[in-house]
């Protein structure tokens, strides 16, 4: 969240950085924000004049009495009843302008780097990274739903019996891959110095607001109404917010943890080619990585988990590129965001496989998360997460890459967490 300081003093830098974000004008909602942030502070002002003048009168009344200037005493008693009366309204008024100046602010996305590019969608971002030789397939090469048919390893349809579509059955080879796959990611993570975490995979509201992801995506998160609750849409969520309303000491940094956790996401509007198979699931396996960074050291840090995750495409031997997403692709809450994809052979199209962000203080500021600095103030710390790595699509991309005649090859670094080298 952005704060109401940074909008009143930047205003004009607030806008033009916002504008990134394709066809958003936030000037009025800014406006009309800094307007009731003005009348709050006139109210406060009123409040405090009236509660020091009910002070005065308070103390004359008692001085009146004590001289036996009775009259003069009920006179100022009425005055008091006045200034009474009109307390609770003035601070009602506060509260309604408070809540309407926080539902603002939850409504501004956060600025992107000056860096950040404009545009639009997935076609205005930038490739920084390319590497790894594009699979050549033979013409007769499967996809991974139908690889996954002919192995008997991910059951679609009786994952939509249980529960609907987008909840796949993974079966025998198929459900120790991904137990594979999780454990490598988890192992790796501990050895790059990230503590694991097992978290809840449901969230109050307060956490949700949190990291961002309320309201902003209130209607793509599975919700509890009976609990109040809501399904994680990423182990970000519950692992962030373990630092709410905490403040660290700069000795603490960097805090670093991952965790494994299923995912649930709506994805409501999904539709076509695109949500095929393991291409966009209600339900998925995922690590992630979150980092609480020192300001001055965040920029440092993304770049780290940035290498950290091309790394485990490399040792998974899969084709990827890193690109640098625009403005108008860029999730509510980041301020810089890579995005990962690796490259379907069988399908012949790049799919996203990860996305490493720095929030800068847009997540600390909803959290109160803060440090004391060398001076003893206070200031917002910085975040930063990554997925590393979500799972459908990398299994998608292993399968349909690893195909041979004999079946399909798993990665060196898997065998020893798998216990066999082929699928068939």
């Amino acid at each position: 969240m952005l704060t109401i300081t940074y909008l009143r003093t930047n205003r004009e830098e607030a806008i033009e950085r916002l504008k990134k974000r394709g066809n958003l004008d936030p000037t009025i909602l800014i406006d009309n924000t800094v307007s009731l942030d003005d009348s709050r502070k006139k109210i406060i002002t009123e409040v405090e004049q009236l509660k020091s003048e009910l002070n005065l009168l308070s103390k004359e009344i008692g001085q009146l009495v004590q001289s036996g200037q009775l009259a003069e005493a009920h006179t100022k008693k009425e005055q008091t009843s006045v200034i009474k009366t009109n307390i609770p309204s003035l601070e009602e008024q506060l509260k309604e302008l408070e809540l309407q100046i926080t539902n603002n602010l939850y409504e501004i996305p956060n600025t992107p780097h000056i860096t950040i590019k404009h545009g639009f969608g997935a076609d205005d971002n930038e490739n920084v990274h390319q590497e790894g030789i594009l699979p050549e397939m033979a013409e007769d090469a499967l996809c991974h739903w139908d690889l996954a048919s002919k192995y008997n390893i991910i059951d679609f349809e009786l994952g939509a019996k249980v529960t609907g579509a987008g909840f796949p059955f993974y079966k025998g080879k198929g459900a120790k891959l991904q137990r594979a796959l999780i454990n490598y990611f988890l192992d790796k993570a501990s050895a790059e110095g990230y503590d694991e975490v097992q978290t809840p995979i449901m969230v109050n509201r307060d956490s949700g607001y949190g990291t961002g992801q309320l309201p902003d995506k209130e209607g793509q998160m599975y919700y509890v109404p009976e609990d109040d609750l809501y399904l994680i849409p990423t182990a970000e969520v519950p692992i962030t917010n373990m630092y709410r309303d905490v403040i660290l000491k700069e000795s603490d940094f960097p805090i670093k943890n991952c965790g494994y956790t299923p995912c649930f996401r709506r994805e409501a509007g999904s539709y076509g080619k695109d949500v095929r198979g393991l291409n966009r699931l209600h339900q998925f396996d995922k690590v992630e990585i979150v980092q609480i960074q020192h300001p001055e050291k965040s920029y440092e840090a993304l770049e780290q988990m940035k290498n950290y995750v091309a790394n485990l495409l490399r040792a998974l031997g899969l084709p990827f590129r890193i690109l640098k997403l625009c403005g108008g692709d860029m999730g509510f809450a980041s301020a810089w965001t890579y995005d990962f994809e690796t490259y379907s052979a069988a399908q012949k199209r790049w799919l996203e496989v990860s996305s490493v962000s720095n929030f800068e203080t847009f997540q600390a500021n909803r959290l109160k998360l803060r440090f004391k600095n060398e001076t003893g103030k206070t200031q917002f710390v910085h975040t930063l997460n990554g997925s590393a790595l979500a799972l459908p699509r990398i299994v998608a991309t292993l399968l349909e890459n690893n195909q041979t005649i004999e079946g399909i090859k798993i990665p060196d670094v898997l065998i020893p967490y798998t216990g066999f080298d082929m699928i068939n």
